[in-house]
């Protein structure tokens, strides 16, 4: 039995390839995502950066869990995605929240977070989302994500919020002058991605006081925000992304704080959802 697996979210999409319950081939490729790509987008970043990478294009299911994967836009993942391969049994396009929360939980209920260029959280039964705080997008959501904490450290950055030291440091890191930066904010597409692409300088400078306290208050607000909306006295919070990944020190210290019990942390959801997947496949026989 051959399955393909993707989780994708706005930055990058990771692929796997699972034979008869094993992984024989992972390959990455730059985030998908309905909301801000056309299908013709799509199907060119699959067939430059995926196909090539592949041994085959046949596979008896495929399961693509997607960040802006709405049911509504179900039918435009399946489209680009049938006329890419060959799929002789089913092709299930689900919502990366989905995936991270067969991927955390399995078939056990909790609370599930997504922290990575964007943020998003759910409660899940063990079987299905059964509790949704919309995320909104960086705009007006996305607490805590990449692409927020990117968006604090710039505007801190232009407002004269860090010190002359910082200010300079980053703008000499990044090889940035402020110009070129508004331009990639307000004219450039996938602002969210630029955004999240400077937020690590945020980790490398998390001994700065006033770098910590952005940190801290991005995550209380996502905790604040989310994760308070649902059961959370009663159920773990588990979280996948690399934000949640090389924040959790802080993300922990934070939760602690505010009397959240987390759970599991982890960077990307994969393993769990080979597992569960190869599992929901047979099941399918």
């Amino acid at each position: 039995m051959m399955i393909l697996i993707a989780d994708s979210g706005s930055s990058k999409t990771d692929w796997c390839v699972v034979k008869n319950g094993q992984l024989i081939r992972q390959v990455f490729t730059k985030g998908i995502n309905p909301f801000y790509q056309s299908k013709e987008e799509i199907r060119e970043e699959i067939d430059k950066s995926l196909l090539p990478r592949l041994d085959t294009n046949i596979f008896d299911y495929i399961y693509f869990y997607g960040a802006g994967c709405i049911p509504e836009k179900y039918p435009m993942i399946q489209d680009v995605l049938s006329s890419c391969f060959q799929v002789s049994k089913s092709i299930e396009i689900n919502s990366d929240m989905l995936g991270a929360a067969r991927g955390l939980c399995g078939d056990n209920p909790g609370i599930v977070c997504i922290l990575g260029t964007g943020s998003n959280s759910c409660f899940y039964n063990g079987k299905e989302i059964t509790t949704h705080v919309s995320p909104l997008g960086f705009i007006l959501g996305d607490e805590g994500s990449g692409a927020v904490l990117g968006k604090l450290l710039i505007s801190d950055l232009l407002k004269n919020q860090l010190s002359a030291k910082l200010k300079e440091k980053f703008l000499f890191q990044y090889n940035l002058t402020i110009p070129e930066i508004i331009e990639k904010v307000y004219r450039k597409p996938f602002p969210n991605r630029f955004l999240a692409s400077v937020s690590p300088f945020l980790l490398e400078n998390i001994q700065e006081e006033e770098i910590r306290t952005l940190v801290s208050n991005a995550f209380k607000a996502f905790f604040q925000r989310n994760v308070m909306q649902y059961d959370y006295p009663n159920y773990q919070v588990h979280f996948v992304g690399s934000v949640a990944f090389y924040y959790q020190r802080i993300l922990k210290e934070t939760a602690k704080e505010l009397g959240i019990k987390i759970g599991s942390i982890v960077q990307s959801p994969m393993q769990g959802l080979v597992n569960i997947t190869t599992t929901l496949s047979a099941d399918n026989i």
